[in-house]
């Protein structure tokens, strides 16, 4: 069977930076064409970044995105690389004139464009538009109700993108019954723990249903809250994986596959001949196959890249914290050096009359294993100061330690323009254990979506890989080993008002993530005193996390984007009728 030489492209765009993307996507292609590949499949919206959400609707941009697609076709061949067939991601809009009611404004899609020689050869729209977890594609787009089947040399291939492969019919029957020997999908897919084994089980499915081999792309990098991350494969027709590229990063693969010849009863949509490059001979496929991370690198690299993306795309040049010498603060400092260099990262140690002494020890001797900055700066003046006018006492006086830390952190982000990170679990933020305008203050929150014990696992994780390398691990030992204190008032315990994290995680993870009812909980095992308790505190707390930063979805179900609750709610879960 004749070989079809495709390339893979993986790119980190980012919303609304046309110029940009459409610089690396032109990189992308040189790089393909350089290893012979005839198609080139890029990412769902690789031009406009993803997801668009609104601006989808604005008139302004969906005429500077098309003019954006055609003049990347056209650079392309003034570049010299319009030899090359490239399927490429952007927002496209209808020509039909007028609006409908019900129908996005100015008919909005979610297109393939099919380029070759500077010209867009055809368009491809999105069939079927996800309306659950973190998408809304339903509001934005106009759905595509046809196929694009083109040959290449001769081979057959399909177009899909990314919903549209999880589906029963539309492109999946339309290559099927066009006799495609290729559905080529663009994907742009946010990562989730887990998620790589279910997508590449999804491939092998439908290419074992098409009949046709899947060449699956999915773009990479952070988007506010979501990250993408990669893992672009192609599966032969009989579902065998021949080619999968990196996980986080950019990268282009390009692979061989075998298809056999497009039949001669039915015609495709379009016809292209091309070659490869002939200013020299191509160069041999070298087989990556790349290994997945296991889950604790997997999941690292994921927090690591929604951070590092998030502060350099919005155009930070640090970040700072505040420095406790707990679990959370010293975990999330060696993350942003990790994602950012300790250059970039700024600490600060703010104790009070009921901070413990190993607690400042703790937080220097992070500082000096990280190489971030440090300085002290003690609460106790100002919080006298206000007290010698508010009087406070109890929870209030001990919220009042945490508002005056979260007034100098933003203070100092104000001054000396770091991007504030705030440290909170999600374990913290499920039942309202952060102090709004406190320690829940920041533009960035980058342990937003991992659980308490999560926490402590990554922290012994991160440990160990130095440990391994024969480096110095980054967060201090009695950080990770000492019981949680908020430290606000005298012998003060996490577990004075909860129960140990791994009892309460398991508890919000089936209420929370899995939306299980109060007397499942019971009838599961969890004691219903307890139920009702933590229910009771996660219901309560939807003011406070519609207030809380954005941060990093690792989970299936995040707050903010995947979780929406009514904050005006007098629903409540029982135990019992």
């Amino acid at each position: 069977m004749p070989l079809l030489r495709v390339g893979l492209a993986q790119t980190n765009p980012t919303v609304g930076d046309l110029e940009a993307n459409a610089t690396g996507i032109r990189q992308a292609v040189h790089q393909a064409r350089h290893f012979g590949a005839q198609l080139v499949v890029f990412a769902e919206m690789a031009l406009t970044g993803y997801p668009v959400e609104d601006l989808s609707l604005r008139p302004s941009f969906q005429r500077a995105s098309r003019a954006a697609m055609t003049n990347l076709a056209r650079d392309l061949k003034d570049e010299g690389a319009g030899d090359v067939v490239c399927l490429i991601g952007s927002l496209d809009h209808s020509d039909e004139a007028g609006s409908t009611l019900g129908r996005p404004r100015g008919g909005p899609v979610n297109a393939a464009a099919l380029v070759h020689d500077g010209r867009i050869l055809a368009r491809y729209d999105k069939h079927f538009l996800p309306n659950y977890g973190v998408f809304d594609e339903a509001r934005y787009f106009v759905p595509g109700s046809e196929a694009l089947i083109f040959d290449i040399n001769g081979m057959r291939v399909g177009v899909a993108i990314c919903e549209d492969l999880w589906r029963d019919g539309g492109p999946v029957q339309w290559a099927r019954d066009a006799q495609a020997a290729m559905i080529a999908v663009l994907n742009a897919s946010p990562y989730e723990r887990m998620k790589d084994d279910l997508r590449l089980q999804l491939c092998m499915d439908k290419a074992l249903a098409s009949g046709a081999a899947i060449a699956y792309v999915n773009m990479t990098g952070g988007q506010d809250e979501l990250v993408f991350d990669g893992d672009s494969l192609v599966v032969d027709a009989s579902g065998r994986l021949l080619e999968r590229a990196c996980q986080f990063g950019t990268q282009v693969v390009t692979v061989d596959v075998e298809l056999p010849t497009a039949p001669t009863t039915n015609a495709p949509d379009i016809q292209i001949s091309t070659k490869a490059p002939a200013d020299s001979p191509p160069v041999p496929v070298t087989h990556l196959l790349t290994p997945r991370l296991d889950d604790n690198d997997e999941v690292y690299a994921a927090l690591r890249m929604g951070l590092a993306d998030y502060v350099d795309k919005n155009g930070f040049d640090s970040v700072l914290l505040g420095l406790s010498g707990g679990i959370d603060s010293a975990f999330v400092a060696a993350l942003a050096v990790d994602a950012l260099g300790a250059e970039r990262v700024f600490g600060i140690s703010m104790p009070s009359r009921y901070s413990s002494p190993h607690s400042i020890e703790d937080a220097h001797d992070l500082a000096q294993r990280t190489g971030l900055s440090i300085r002290d700066i003690p609460i106790e003046p100002m919080f006298d100061a206000f007290q010698s006018s508010l009087e406070l006492s109890g929870l209030a006086e001990e919220n009042l330690q945490s508002r005056i830390r979260g007034m100098i952190l933003m203070s100092l982000s104000n001054a000396e323009g770091h991007l504030v990170l705030a440290t909170g679990n999600k374990s913290e933020l499920s039942v309202g254990y952060s102090t709004i305008y406190g320690d829940a203050v920041g533009g960035f929150a980058p342990i937003k979506d991992v659980p308490k014990t999560l926490v402590w696992e990554l922290a012994r994780w991160r440990n160990e890989q130095s440990t391994n390398r024969g480096a110095t691990p980054p967060i201090p030992l009695r950080s990770i080993t000492k019981e949680p204190s908020a430290e606000l008032r005298p012998d003060q315990w996490d577990t004075d008002s909860l129960p140990n994290y791994e009892h309460l995680d398991a508890l919000l993870e089936a209420y929370v993530d899995e939306d299980t009812g109060a007397q499942e909980l019971v009838d599961l095992g969890f004691d219903a005193t307890l139920v009702d308790k933590i229910l009771h505190l996660t219901d309560a707390a939807e003011y406070k996390r519609r207030q809380y930063p954005p941060g990093t979805k690792i989970g299936a179900r995040a707050f903010g984007r995947d979780r929406r609750q009514p904050i005006t709610n007098r629903w409540r879960e029982r135990t019992s009728d």
